[in-house]
């Protein structure tokens, strides 16, 4: 059983890991794909050992990073997926709610998507793709969730909805990200765009019988 003090200290290094990682969010805004593990520490007042500590190395601070702010863009797509709001109309704001964020923080979504060329000295480069691969698949198993639990897609529905799931995540990584490079146009019209092409079958799909709907 767990000591007052083992408890204290559990806390204590939690709150301390959370202090970091907005730390690391700072320096990140401000570098991008660029910022390195001395000014991450810099920025926390702490040491480069201390940093790796709490994180290993730099995979770890990316990986800890990479869960933050999935989580975060998760929560923002249920809520988006629960608005009281017609088929078009939620799908619309869901694609949004992606874009809304990547553009938003496009220094955090490049740190996690789009690593520098080189890495600082004496910080060993990695491999993004190692990561950034399993966040789009939970994004991605995520979104079939919500698709299986709310739409009728008659047989074979569960296998359906993983395939729309994960089509549906990578058209949106790769429609945001060409469009974050290239702003050729407003977003609202890439959301238009983006729910045009995903509109055929699902417009004509049921919602699930005693579900919440779609």
């Amino acid at each position: 059983m767990e000591t007052t003090q083992q408890t204290d200290q559990r806390s204590a290094a939690k709150r301390r890991r959370k202090e970091l990682l907005e730390a690391a969010d700072r320096v990140v805004l401000r570098d991008g794909p660029g910022a390195s593990m001395n000014a991450i520490a810099a920025e926390a007042g702490i040491t480069k050992p201390i940093l790796y500590r709490h994180f290993g190395d730099k995979e770890g601070l990316y990986r800890a990073l990479a869960v933050r702010h999935t989580d975060a863009l998760l929560g923002a797509l249920r809520a988006a997926l629960d608005a009281p709001a017609q088929r078009r109309q939620r799908v619309e704001t869901t694609l949004d709610t992606y874009l809304a964020a990547i553009e938003a923080r496009p220094q955090v979504y490049r740190f996690l998507m789009h690593p520098a060329e080189d890495g600082s000295a004496g910080e060993r480069k990695f491999d993004v793709g190692q990561h950034s691969a399993p966040l789009l698949r939970r994004l991605g198993e995520e979104l079939a969730k919500v698709i299986a639990e709310r739409i009728d897609l008659g047989d074979g529905g569960e296998e359906a909805a993983r395939v729309w799931g994960h089509g549906i995540v990578g058209m949106m990584y790769a429609a945001g990200d060409w469009w974050l490079r290239e702003r050729p146009f407003p977003r609202s019209q890439l959301v238009s765009h983006l729910a045009d092409l995903l509109w055929g079958r699902l417009a004509v799909a049921g919602d699930r019988v005693g579900g919440p709907g779609f």
